[in-house]
């Protein structure tokens, strides 16, 4: 039997702006990667996201970034090592607290933006990034991109994780995603989405935008609550999986 998590990155409004959707997402996705104040957020924000979750019985992941509101964390930031490494630590622990306060857990954690997207090609940058997570709570299962540099620290650490690809994301024949600044780097079509994750699923590996096939285990699909059409993509992507057989559910957790 096939079975897949799906998750969603959300608790991303901030103060009186709204992002997404998070509520209607959470009756769909079975993962949830709540920000943690950093690139979006804020500690309301996050208690009522991580709130809401816990009445839908979705996994809870903290979900740090890159300190950079105006730039919702997706760019590219030079930062000291160590203070890169503390700001995780400060973001991880502000979600456990939190979602202890709630009666909830921290099952996971996601590294946002470009900090993921640094991540996937710097295997050093990944395992600092993700040992510094692990000194919070050894026990967080470390979602990483399948088949790059992210997968390759875990790897060495030794610790839990689990392989995620995207939904709304195009990639390249290296395993990153295609920068968002290019023409069909998201894809907004519900049914494109549904369709490319069941092609994927069933194969085992992620198909890129040339159509190169890298063979992967795939634990998690992903889509971004900031998408316009995020419900729209998570209801077609599971009931697109489950109509052909897949079972939705929470990931377990693999070590190499």
């Amino acid at each position: 039997m096939t079975r897949v998590d799906l998750n969603a990155d959300m608790g991303e409004s901030f103060g009186p702006w709204k992002m997404g959707d998070d509520a209607a997402l959470l009756k769909t996705v079975t993962s949830a990667n709540i920000a943690c104040g950093a690139h979006a957020g804020d500690p309301d924000v996050m208690a009522s996201t991580m709130k809401i979750a816990l009445e839908n019985g979705v996994g809870i992941g903290s979900h740090p970034g890159f300190a950079d509101l105006q730039g919702f964390g997706r760019r590219r930031m030079t930062v000291p090592r160590g203070s890169l490494q503390n700001s995780i630590r400060f973001q991880v622990a502000a979600s456990i607290g939190m979602a202890k306060s709630l009666g909830a857990k921290v099952r996971h954690v996601k590294l946002h933006g470009a900090l993921g997207n640094m991540t996937s090609e710097d295997e050093v940058l990944a395992r600092d990034l993700y040992e510094a997570a692990l000194s919070v709570d050894p026990d967080l299962i470390v979602m990483v991109l399948c088949a790059t540099a992210q997968e390759a620290a875990v790897r060495s650490l030794g610790c839990a994780y689990a392989g995620e690809i995207f939904a709304d994301r195009a990639y390249n024949d290296d395993a990153t995603l295609v920068d968002r600044s290019l023409p069909g780097a998201v894809i907004h079509d519900p049914e494109v989405a549904g369709k490319r994750m069941v092609e994927m699923v069933q194969a085992g590996a992620i198909i890129t935008a040339s159509g190169k096939r890298i063979e992967t285990d795939i634990d998690t699909i992903c889509l971004h609550g900031d998408t316009p059409t995020a419900v729209q993509i998570a209801a077609s992507v599971r009931g697109t999986l489950e109509a052909a057989g897949v079972t939705v559910a929470q990931f377990d957790g693999r070590r190499a």
